[in-house]
């Protein structure tokens, strides 16, 4: 096999390599969404009423969070009487399942258009932000949905067990642990230099005696001691050697 031939078998052997690569990764799923009807069961001030929406959930990456957007592809529950502009106030919750579990509140604006009497209620897309708190497969399902609309409330509970609308691979943030696990290595080591410096005191007191002034000090009174104690002996020398001459 010539050099040439030898290059262009290796050549497209990594080719193949590369899209093979590709391929595995284009068909690794990172998030997976699903339009689910929810059969809604709303308690409203003139009655109990009933309504089927299909429910999508999308969300948005940012950081270490994820934006979440519910939308309703149908209306809910009705009014006995019309809804201005703004008079409607909607929000919700999802319900978190999978590797993760809580909820997610979501909320939206007012109506921006009058909404008839006695006509289904179009809800506004609403959003939220979730923080992953667990790292693996999470769902999000519809909860329940409150209306607030001329000083009453109405609450809309799926009464149908639905399926997730939105299943993502997450990554739990790592802001809080880390920060802790700082802390913690933090306060240790501080407390271990506590104990080291203490027992670097217990070594020199075990060691030593303490000293009460300068080392100089120290040494300047042992040799004044000793020129006291010698010059007290040459003065007993002394007065010895008189009393015997006197005697004699």
């Amino acid at each position: 096999m010539s050099y040439r031939t030898y290059q262009k078998r290796t050549a497209a052997l990594a080719f193949a390599a590369a899209l093979a690569g590709s391929a595995v990764l284009m068909a690794a799923p990172v998030a997976e969404a699903d339009v689910v009807n929810v059969n809604y069961q709303c308690k409203t001030p003139i009655g109990d009423k009933s309504a089927v929406s299909p429910i999508d959930i999308k969300s948005v990456k940012s950081g270490s969070d994820y934006k979440l957007t519910m939308s309703w592809q149908k209306g809910v529950s009705s009014s006995p009487v019309e809804l201005g502009k703004g008079a409607m106030s909607p929000s919700a919750v999802i319900k978190v399942g999978g590797a993760d579990s809580g909820t997610v509140a979501v909320s939206g604006p007012a109506n921006a258009a009058a909404i008839p009497a006695n006509t289904p209620i179009k809800i506004s897309d609403l959003s939220g932000t979730y923080t992953p708190k667990k790292t693996g497969k999470v769902t999000f399902t519809a909860g329940v949905l409150t209306i607030k609309a001329l000083g009453t409330t109405t609450t809309c509970t799926p009464t149908n067990n639905p399926g997730p609308s939105l299943t993502l691979d997450v990554t739990a943030a790592s802001d809080g642990s880390g920060s802790s696990g700082s802390s913690s290595s933090g306060g240790s080591s501080s407390s271990g230099g506590s104990t080291g410096s203490t027992g670097s005191t217990g070594t020199d007191s075990g060691g030593q005696l303490p000293q009460t002034g300068p080392a100089d000090s120290a040494i300047a009174l042992g040799t004044l001691g000793g020129t006291v104690l010698l010059a007290g002996a040459a003065g007993t020398l002394w007065l010895t050697r008189r009393h015997q001459t006197t005697r004699r």
